[in-house]
């Protein structure tokens, strides 16, 4: 049996002040590129995690760790002492601001649970696996693909500011999910820089930093329903853009960004130089994103010769539509 899904960007939290009652909230778009592929049958032998290349792969044992604890989750809930190999044949960088730790649970839990004949929802699997959390975009990427906006979690079921890995209510609900236009293009740069927050760092943070003032929320909010959401549906790159790029600059996004060393700025001010409609940081970063209607190959050859630094950037599209499973 084989699983692929791919990478998501969050572009920003709603609502870390909390005072009408709901917390978190996410806006976000799934990617086509970087994916994520897994191989997957049953061991008579301990479970166990193959990589198809892994001469140069960083955090092997953090991907191993992870897949385990879903693994564990699972047979836990199926009730099931079964053992399992994993082989990884597309795997994205951890820690990178682009969900691999819900797309890579999520994707274990699915396997194991076809593989017991299970119809089990991914709202279901997201519960089991603990999952979603926080923003749902992940959870709702792997599950039906396009931009997505949820609703967030009611105070009443998750009293604190804390990240999805520290978070274990259920998903949020989803809000809207539009399909992302196909004349559309995403750049992803990724700099030669430290991973983006995670584990007690990011609690910390989401501790120390929260809640997070009501004109912000309220201007995110504002933006989300009367701008972004409409230029999606109206394919207004334009609009779309400045909604995303004044969503940077509030709130929690704002912090995150803050929080940031000088080469996210430059990586970010010099997509703004050349015009490009969309900008910013995907969640806590270190990858910037660019979405244009422009021609793309033109837009990376610039942004290499402005940044003249060791970044990696890749082209990719909106993907509209969730994981795919072959048995």
């Amino acid at each position: 049996m084989k699983i692929e899904t791919s990478a998501r960007l969050h572009l920003s939290l709603i609502d870390l002040n909390g005072s009408e009652g709901r917390l978190d909230g996410g806006i976000g778009i799934t990617l086509e590129q970087p994916s994520l592929s897994i191989d997957f049958k049953e061991s008579k032998e301990d479970t166990k995690v193959l990589f198809q290349d892994s001469s140069n792969l960083k955090n092997k044992e953090v991907y191993e760790s992870k897949i385990m604890e879903a693994t564990h989750k699972m047979n836990n809930y199926l009730n099931t002492d079964t053992n399992y190999v994993y082989k990884i044949n597309n795997i994205y960088p951890i820690h990178h601001g682009l969900g691999l730790g819900t797309q890579l649970a999520l994707s274990v839990a699915k396997l194991i649970s076809t593989h017991h004949h299970k119809n089990l929802s991914t709202l279901e699997l997201a519960k089991i696996i603990q999952r979603g959390g926080t923003s749902g975009v992940g959870v709702y990427s792997f599950d039906q693909g396009g931009i997505i906006i949820d609703g967030g979690h009611k105070k009443s079921l998750k009293k604190d500011f804390l990240p999805s890995s520290a978070s274990h209510v259920a998903p949020p609900p989803l809000l809207a999910r539009y399909e992302f236009p196909e004349e559309w293009n995403i750049l992803l740069i990724t700099p030669n820089t430290n991973e983006g927050a995670s584990g007690k760092n990011e609690i910390n943070i989401f501790q120390q930093y929260s809640p997070i003032s009501i004109e912000d929320v309220q201007k995110i909010s504002y933006l989300t329903l009367m701008k972004l959401m409409p230029s999606v549906l109206e394919k207004d790159i334009y609009n779309f853009g400045d909604a995303v790029n004044k969503i940077q600059s509030l709130g929690f996004k704002k912090i995150e960004r803050n929080l940031q060393n000088s080469q996210i700025n430059d990586i970010i001010n010099s997509m703004h130089q050349l015009n490009i409609s969309a900008v910013g940081m995907s969640s806590f970063g270190p990858t910037c994103f660019g979405i244009t209607d422009e021609n793309p190959k033109y837009l990376v050859k610039e942004l290499k010769n402005i940044l003249n630094d060791n970044i990696k950037i890749i082209t990719t599209k909106g993907k509209n539509h969730g994981s795919t499973i072959k048995k």
